[in-house]
């Protein structure tokens, strides 16, 4: 017995050829009214073969300028049971697109023409033949006379082969049309390339924001926590210093909630432009927050408070802190840089040592420093004593960060948690250097950023 999906085959190549008879009728009638003449001397050959074979580059010519891709991949998928991937989706189709698809339409028509054609003519035949040993062919259909009776008796054991060998050419058919459906009807090797690069930076960009995230909201949950603290410490001795805890606290929540909303928006685009493309491009769409007005720069006077009041920049912070909200790095989040360390020192309470130009620093070794120093002073305040020290030079071509404070219970190990590998992922691809660990009872964290892309003259600096 035969498989359902070897009659579903048949079904597709049915439709091959009635979608082959247009073209059949068309050379018909073109071939009327040329008058050509007959094959004559080739007497198995007759003139519908010949007019389908002249309308084949007539079929090609419509598998590459009509749209039937549609048509044929919802045939090969539903009716041969070929597993095609979608094509990728692109604007405008291209040529090798249109030549693998005429390639298709050329070969569908053409086997289930020919099929159909067998089909047609092999079905009556059986009947014919099983009818044979009782009624024999009184009008010599065949060419000759068979009589009734056991002299015809191979007739119904013959229709039986005939049926078999038709029914394994169609299944032969059908299998050599599933097997080329993928490579002729899905996207070729550029095209999955393609994706999947699209796929990788997607990817890439994601795992970026979940890190930006967790660097932002970490550090702005962690000061939260400690000025909070230290204000109901503090609130009826010293007003004045609640009070500027209080406004660490605004700052770090503001910061954090314009973060969050950055990133909820950037993956909203996404998956809108993943559900909506259909070859056009989707514009971007501003989603700042509606609490803010782009013109909104708020004074951030106030320092950082901690439960022992201490913060020694060594800078002035006016409005250093404050950006233009336009401004965003390309993962969609606000952009900081060097240029905002006065505000996170504030925020956190840290004593920092400075030296060189941290404005010289390129723009994008000053957005991943300014994370890597967030990180690693988020760390010091949530899991170290007091004080915190941060150190930022920039010299001979480097810039060199330092981090460190004093190891409150048990002393800690080589960091192993998702802050301290953030890091480590940050300095790797800037090409840096990291180290993380205890020394003399500090905890210190130090990275050396070359300014510019290193070179193999750099390894013996690293």
């Amino acid at each position: 017995m035969t498989s359902p999906a070897t009659y579903l085959r048949w079904t597709c190549l049915i439709l091959g050829g009635a979608l082959a008879m247009p073209y059949v009728m068309a050379g018909s009638v073109i071939d009327g009214l040329l008058r050509m003449p007959d094959p004559a001397g080739y007497p198995l050959l007759t003139r519908d073969p010949l007019i389908f074979s002249a309308m084949l580059p007539v079929i090609a010519l419509s598998g590459l300028f009509l749209p039937v891709r549609g048509l044929e991949l919802t045939a090969a998928r539903g009716l041969l049971g070929a597993s095609v991937d979608p094509p990728p989706p692109a604007g405008r189709r291209t040529w090798a697109e249109r030549g693998r698809t005429a390639a298709w339409f050329t070969l569908h028509l053409t086997v289930g023409a020919v099929m159909a054609g067998v089909t047609l003519a092999v079905v009556p035949f059986t009947i014919w033949l099983c009818v044979l040993p009782l009624y024999g062919d009184p009008f010599g259909l065949m060419g000759g006379r068979f009589e009734a009776g056991w002299a015809t008796a191979w007739g119904p054991p013959a229709a039986m082969v005939t049926l078999l060998l038709l029914v394994h050419a169609v299944s032969g058919a059908g299998t050599l049309l599933a097997r080329l459906a993928p490579a002729l009807l899905g996207p070729s090797p550029a095209d999955r390339l393609a994706v999947l690069e699209e796929r990788t930076r997607r990817l890439a960009e994601r795992n970026r924001l979940a890190r930006e995230l967790h660097d932002s909201v970490g550090h702005a949950l962690s000061v939260v926590t400690l000025q909070a603290g230290a204000a109901g410490k503090v609130l009826e001795r010293d007003p004045q210093a609640a009070r500027a805890a209080l406004t660490a606290i605004e700052e770090s929540a503001r910061a954090a909630l314009e973060d969050l909303d950055h990133v909820l928006g950037v993956l909203r685009a996404q998956d809108d432009d993943r559900r909506t493309r259909d070859g056009r491009r989707v514009q971007a769409v501003d989603r700042r927050p509606h609490d803010r007005q782009a013109g909104d720069r708020r004074p951030r006077d106030g320092h950082a408070l901690d439960d022992r009041h201490v913060y020694d920049s060594g800078h002035t912070h006016d409005d250093e802190h404050a950006r233009d909200d336009g401004e965003h790095s390309p993962a969609g989040l606000p952009t900081r840089t060097l240029a905002d360390l006065p505000g996170l020192l504030r925020v956190t309470g840290a004593e920092a040592e400075i030296s060189g130009d941290l404005d010289a620093v390129p723009a994008l070794v000053s957005r991943e420093a300014y994370r890597i120093a967030q990180e690693a002073l988020t760390n010091a305040v949530r899991h170290g004593g007091r004080p915190v020290r941060l150190a930022a030079a920039v010299r001979e071509g480097h810039l060199a960060l330092e981090v460190r404070n004093p190891v409150q219970g048990r002393p800690r190990g080589p960091g192993t948690g998702r802050g301290v590998a953030g890091m480590r992922e940050r300095v790797a691809l800037l090409g840096g250097r990291f180290e993380a660990g205890t020394e003399g009872g500090q905890w210190q964290v130090t990275v050396r950023l070359p300014l510019r892309a290193p070179t193999a003259d750099d390894d013996r600096l690293l």
